[in-house]
């Protein structure tokens, strides 16, 4: 799942919802310097991506692309669903979607503090970028375009939109099926993680 999705999936808590949308940007060992609610956010994100990645509906959007993308199925994947839910927005969320962007950038500017670096540099181009790119195949393409040129070895991430328009309706129905599940589980985790800070405190 790409940015949108995993906020879509943090639940309420702001440090939840931030640690969430900065998961990708932290590896390896979660360190203390966080506070618990940040850190819970983070563990949110990597299980999220674990339990995508392992699904069988994931499994099977990612076999309707063409093979000679190899690994990078997972990474188109990735946007192709975040369209997807900026398309059905209003089946999943009684939120207006521009409300819920506008309200999420402010809860992630206040964990800047803890952000690195490179993510604080990119939360403008995620909000004004990106996730207004998402509300079309010509703006995913963009997207796929950018992200090809960031990464240092040959790919085949740009023109890959062609896939979502060849698999479209199928991509759409996978991910239809699939974001109920995976919200279930979201919120089940984050209701783990809050118990488990209450025994804490």
């Amino acid at each position: 799942m790409n940015f949108l999705a995993h906020l879509y999936l943090s639940g309420k808590d702001p440090a939840i919802l931030s640690g969430n949308f900065m998961g990708d940007f932290v590896k390896g060992v979660i360190g203390d310097e966080f506070p618990p609610k940040l850190k819970s956010g983070m563990l949110l994100h990597r299980r999220i991506d674990s339990f995508v990645h392992g699904h069988a509906l994931s499994r099977r959007s990612r076999l309707r692309l063409d093979p000679r993308y190899g690994l990078y199925r997972g990474v188109m994947l990735d946007l192709f669903y975040d369209h997807f839910l900026v398309v059905d927005w209003a089946i999943f969320s009684d939120d207006d979607l521009t409300s819920f962007l506008s309200r999420s950038r402010k809860l992630v500017e206040e964990f800047r503090p803890w952000m690195p670096r490179r993510l604080v540099d990119l939360i403008p181009v995620v909000y004004e970028q990106l996730f207004p790119s998402y509300a079309t195949v010509e703006g995913v393409g963009d997207a796929l375009r950018r992200m090809s040129g960031r990464i240092r070895r040959d790919n085949p991430l740009k023109g890959s939109e062609r896939e979502l328009i060849l698999h479209y309706e199928d991509l759409r129905r996978d991910f239809r099926e699939f974001l109920p599940i995976l919200k279930v589980y979201a919120d089940q985790e984050i209701s783990a993680f809050d118990a488990l800070q209450q025994r804490a405190d």
